[in-house]
């Protein structure tokens, strides 16, 4: 007996001529931002990275960029090699959508509260252009001068810059005065040189250990001075505002090179002149 075929209606119809009149073309919607593409080399192959594509954070790109140049980039470290004029504000654009992001998560109606809109913005120019702008902007042009004449300056010469600096672990002001002093070497700065280098050295996050270091090896770069010493009086936000809450967090750090550490007259002389620019011009 001959059983008749009959045709099953799931996989014999037009249904599927129904579906392609159905289909939307893809459609293709620029980013309407720059994409970054790093191509595999043969290095990256050999070290099994196949390379990377950002297709929105140019900041996702400068990282990855230093850990292959092997920059460190920690919260003190200048980076402005990498950092310009012409790229810094797509990175506070892309800082400010963070921050957005963050006072969310904190719960703050930055839509409708009038005091909260448009702070993302203010935070990501502020840590930029500001409180960490020492770790974007290159040292400040010590222009330097001869010192080597007959009569050239021989003696000590303090100086007295005010910082303002972050501590890193919780993000609160650092707020003092360093002094730094040098026995003249064959060549000399301009004195506001000195705080202009300090500064530069206080803006980003740091540790008041750390700063001193810092200062004392960029003022020696900048004079070829091998004596010099640099004294760091501050008070800490994260001991102040949080944690202790202590009422004075006035920390002293100091940093002696050549006479100033090992000669005990040019020791006292440069704590001296600390105290009588303390007695004339106090904190």
């Amino acid at each position: 007996m001959t059983k008749e075929f009959t045709p099953d209606p799931v996989f014999h119809s037009d249904t599927a001529n129904k579906f392609v009149a159905d289909v939307v073309a893809d459609e293709y919607v620029p980013l309407k931002k720059e994409v970054y593409v790093k191509k595999e080399t043969g290095l990256d192959a050999m070290a099994g990275d196949g390379g990377y594509q950002e297709e929105k954070y140019l900041g996702n790109y400068l990282r990855a960029k230093m850990k292959r140049d092997g920059k460190r980039f920690w919260a003190g470290d200048n980076i402005s090699e990498y950092v310009n004029d012409h790229n810094k504000e797509q990175l506070i654009d892309e800082a400010a959508e963070a921050f957005e992001l963050v006072l969310d998560r904190l719960l703050i109606d930055r839509e409708d509260d009038p005091n909260s809109k448009g702070t993302a913005r203010r935070l990501a120019k502020m840590y930029y252009n500001e409180i960490m702008g020492g770790r974007y902007d290159p040292a400040p042009d010590a222009t330097a001068f001869p010192n080597d004449s007959a009569d050239r300056y021989e003696g000590m010469l303090v100086v007295r810059s005010e910082l303002r600096s972050m501590c890193s672990h919780h993000h609160q002001p650092v707020s003092g005065v360093a002094y730094i002093g040098i026995i003249a070497s064959s060549k000399l700065i301009g004195l506001s040189k000195y705080t202009r280098i300090a500064q530069w050295c206080a803006r980003r996050g740091t540790l008041q250990e750390e700063l001193c270091n810092d200062i004392a090896r960029e003022i020696q770069k900048a004079t070829g001075a091998e004596n010099l010493g640099v004294y760091i009086q501050a008070t800490h936000g994260c001991c102040e505002n949080r944690g202790i809450m202590a009422h004075s967090s006035l920390t002293q750090t100091t940093v002696l090179k050549g006479s100033f550490k090992d000669d005990a007259g040019t020791k006292k002389e440069f704590f001296d002149n600390i105290k009588m620019q303390q007695e004339f011009s106090p904190r």
